[in-house]
């Protein structure tokens, strides 16, 4: 059987670029800023400054994807240009307080392309990880995150071409 994708964020197809919330430590006292912009080459980029000032620590940008069928998804291809700093791709199923969480790491100012195999996304809450938690399961994803933290402090800078759920 050939795999199959499906767009999840696609801006060559206009395809997940509207609608995303920003998360930042804020929530919680933190300093830390963010936010999604559409560059000139059509790319989304997720930037801004990440400081660990009053226990900050993290910037975060949300994508409902509620509407999409991820049923026998095996893992999410990710095509992006960073800047040196490693990123975590986050999961989010129904309403469960957990989310799956996945690390890549970005070459500065190179294109690259992972893949990140469903079995690799760790269940956490709150930046603990939780061994205990059933495993991720794809047909119950609702929402798609990206996030830097683990004390990267300074300015980041992310630029997305696509996310594919692979099957």
């Amino acid at each position: 059987m050939q795999n199959q994708n499906q767009d999840l964020i696609n801006t060559s197809k206009n395809i997940g670029i509207n609608n995303w919330s920003i998360v930042n430590d804020d929530v919680m006292g933190g300093v830390s800023t963010s936010e999604i912009t559409l560059n000139e080459k059509n790319k989304l980029v997720f930037q801004g400054n990440l400081s660990l000032e009053n226990n900050g620590g993290f910037a975060s940008i949300r994508l409902n994807i509620s509407e999409k069928n991820l049923d026998d998804v095996n893992s999410f291809e990710l095509r992006f240009k960073g800047d040196g700093n490693i990123y975590k791709l986050r999961l989010r199923q129904n309403n469960s307080r957990v989310s799956y969480s996945c690390d890549f790491k970005s070459k500065k100012n190179e294109w690259m392309v992972v893949k990140l195999p469903l079995e690799k996304f760790i269940a956490t809450w709150r930046g603990y990880t939780y061994k205990e938690y059933a495993d991720l399961e794809a047909e119950k994803i609702t929402s798609l995150s990206l996030l830097i933290s683990d004390k990267q402090q300074g300015r980041f800078n992310l630029e997305i071409d696509y996310i594919k759920a692979v099957k």
